[in-house]
């Protein structure tokens, strides 16, 4: 086990995560796919024919990263914009299939609600489909959302931002945020981010991009620990922020604190299947262990167990607390 944090602390920990309380800021996204068999190419272009058998929607970007801290046990809520449609309607009734509170989620009838379908055959994608809009939104959706984080703020013990670059995560959004959030006790700020978007993520508690992301958002090419720490370091120094966790596939994370070394942690992934909403699950565990006083490298740890869990499934997934547990045993 790595040395951040010891499995005794690990389970001590993951038993405090249902006394935590976070709040998610973001794009909302109805993942909905496809499943089927493909046995013949069509005869109109070179492209497989999907026999599908079943289909079902999920909780996709934000709402996603809700899905796991409530899977792992926490009570959180949402903040974010859907589309007077019925794919609106129909994230809200997964939302309260979860008992949260949807009094953060705004409609917006100008746009739709943004939905991913993927079409999966034999355990592998083979196309997705988008249907969103990625302007900003009305300055009065906006307003709305602010008033619900500025009213009940207090009740959080850690902020997630989670930006799929769908409008509204912007600086004018993020400036109003912190503007709100400075009238209230500090509190941990945690971001998903993308690349080209780094104007958004100024004095932000922790980031935590995909080594991609952190290529492009640097500029320099990871290829060692040597080109991964200056990547980390000019990140932290253009971003003011306090700690940075990028995520590697198999060469599990990285994480690094303002004055510390770089903290390499090794992947536990058996076997990957898909990473789809991989990211989610890694931010909603960081954040749950930022919530309840762990240390960076600690709630680190417990996120790279997460994620290796996470990947060994099919589609948008989540991780239990027993899950976790009964990885480390």
């Amino acid at each position: 086990m790595n040395p951040a944090i010891s499995s005794t602390e690990i389970l001590q920990a993951l038993a405090r995560f249902s006394s935590a309380k976070v709040l998610v800021i973001g794009d909302i996204i109805l993942d909905h796919f496809l499943w089927g068999s493909v046995s013949r190419i069509s005869p109109e272009a070179p492209v497989p024919v999907v026999n599908v058998t079943r289909e079902n929607l999920m909780l996709g970007g934000a709402a996603n990263v809700l899905n796991n801290l409530y899977a792992l046990g926490a009570k959180s809520s949402l903040c974010g914009l859907i589309g007077d449609d019925a794919m609106g309607d129909e994230l809200l009734r997964l939302l309260d299939g979860l008992s949260s509170s949807t009094d953060g989620v705004v409609k917006v009838g100008d746009r739709p609600t943004t939905k991913k379908t993927r079409v999966i055959a034999h355990h592998q994608q083979v196309v997705r489909v988008d249907r969103e809009v990625r302007l900003e939104p009305p300055a009065e959706a906006v307003e709305r959302i602010i008033a619900y984080i500025d009213a009940h703020v207090d009740d959080f013990d850690a902020i997630i931002i989670s930006d799929y670059a769908k409008g509204l995560i912007s600086p004018t959004f993020m400036a109003r945020l912190k503007t709100c959030l400075a009238a209230h006790r500090p509190l941990p700020l945690i971001v998903d981010p993308k690349p080209g978007r780094s104007q958004c993520y100024q004095g932000v508690s922790v980031i935590t991009p995909n080594n991609l992301e952190a290529e492009q958002m640097s500029g320099i090419a990871i290829h060692d620990e040597a080109s991964l720490l200056a990547a980390a370091r000019r990140l932290m120094d253009e971003l003011d922020c306090r700690a940075l966790l990028i995520t590697r596939g198999e060469h599990g994370m990285a994480l690094l604190e303002r004055d510390q070394p770089l903290f390499t942690i090794p992947t536990v992934a058996k076997e990957v299947f898909d990473v789809t909403g991989a990211g989610d699950t890694v931010i909603a565990t960081l954040a749950l262990g930022l919530a309840i006083g762990l240390s960076y490298g600690a709630a680190a740890t417990i996120a790279n167990l997460a994620a290796g869990i996470v990947v060994g499934k099919v589609g948008t997934a989540t991780v239990s607390v027993t899950e976790i547990e009964e990885a480390l045993s």
